[in-house]
């Protein structure tokens, strides 16, 4: 019978005549099954057949059936008979140090998440000033305990905030949306309704609060310059019959703070927003005389991350922030 070409004699070198180069051979992985090389690490590991084939959950044939096809992939025998049992080839003691390595490496590949608290990384958010406000004085404190390598980027443009999240350029859109387009997610973090700030000593807090009073100051407004309306506070008083055409439009609400703290105008924002505000600036804060439509604030996500385990993590420490933040 034939012997396998790997156990021919190597053919005698004449002295004299030199050997043409040869080309290292690169082996296609496509042609190798890499389960071999668990039973592979078994086998080294045990040098035994029956103890290799229990640790991998082989049968002890189908374990002989994987070293024959080891022996012919690698061209070496690995284990051979020695007096106390089987022993290594020297390419087999070569494996013994490269091959935990390699299968580490693969084991990573397949689970390469980390615990938040050991990854350094970077997590960017689309959201309105008016929510940051709100939202990240209960976000940032988790996330120093759970995740201190995470590094929070916060984006207050919003335009084209959709095909940002579908090219991977920012990870969350914090703002309104009433239901998610086709490859979006969607998740309620909380409702709010509207208060009216003024400055403490506005002239209007000293007379009886209604919607003609209220419909004759002049009002602040926050711009939103994005086209999907993630960051609009208000869809306008004018909706509601209250005239309001010439409003001080500014880019954000602290600006708007500044305003109202030095002018006799009156600013409609979301309540925690308002008290928050307050708060800083001494303002006063008033409920409307009209009824608003409350204000929903949710998280918005593309689908290419949904099932991404720090994707989903991270989701459910926004919500926790927004929940104690209600």
């Amino acid at each position: 019978m034939d012997q396998p070409a790997w156990k021919r004699p190597h053919a005698v070198r004449v002295a004299g005549v030199s050997d043409a180069p040869q080309q290292r051979h690169i082996p296609n992985l496509a042609s190798i099954d890499l389960n071999l090389l668990v039973d592979l690490e078994a086998l080294l590991q045990y040098r035994h057949i029956t103890q290799a084939a229990q640790h991998v959950g082989r049968s002890q044939p189908a374990m002989s059936r994987a070293l024959s096809r080891l022996r012919g992939m690698l061209k070496d025998d690995l284990l051979v008979a020695g007096s106390r049992g089987l022993v290594l080839t020297p390419l087999a003691e070569r494996l013994t140090q490269m091959l935990p390595s390699v299968l580490d490496a693969i084991r990573q590949m397949m689970n390469v998440s980390l615990a938040p608290a050991q990854r350094r990384w970077k997590v960017t958010m689309a959201m309105p000033d008016h929510q940051a406000v709100v939202l990240l004085p209960h976000l940032l404190p988790r996330l120093r305990d759970r995740a201190p390598h995470l590094n929070i980027v916060t984006d207050s443009l919003l335009g084209g905030a959709l095909g940002l999240l579908e090219q991977g350029e920012i990870d969350f859109v914090v703002g309104q949306m009433g239901a998610a387009p086709l490859g979006y997610l969607r998740r309620r973090l909380y409702a709010d309704s509207f208060s009216c700030v003024l400055r403490h000593n506005h002239p209007a807090l000293a007379q009886e609060w209604t919607i003609e009073g209220f419909a004759a100051l002049r009002h602040v407004a926050i711009a939103s310059e994005s086209g999907e309306r993630f960051g609009e506070i208000c869809d306008g008083l004018g909706k509601l019959g209250i005239p309001n055409s010439d409003p001080m439009v500014v880019s954000n609400v602290l600006t708007a703070a500044v305003l109202i703290a030095a002018t006799d105008s009156v600013l409609v924002v979301p309540s925690r927003v308002a008290t928050r505000i307050a708060a800083m600036l001494s303002l006063a804060v008033v409920p409307p005389p009209v009824k608003l439509t409350p204000y929903e604030v949710a998280l918005i996500w593309h689908e290419r991350c949904h099932r991404d385990r720090e994707h989903r993590w991270m989701r459910g420490e926004i919500a926790a922030a927004a929940s104690a933040a209600s």
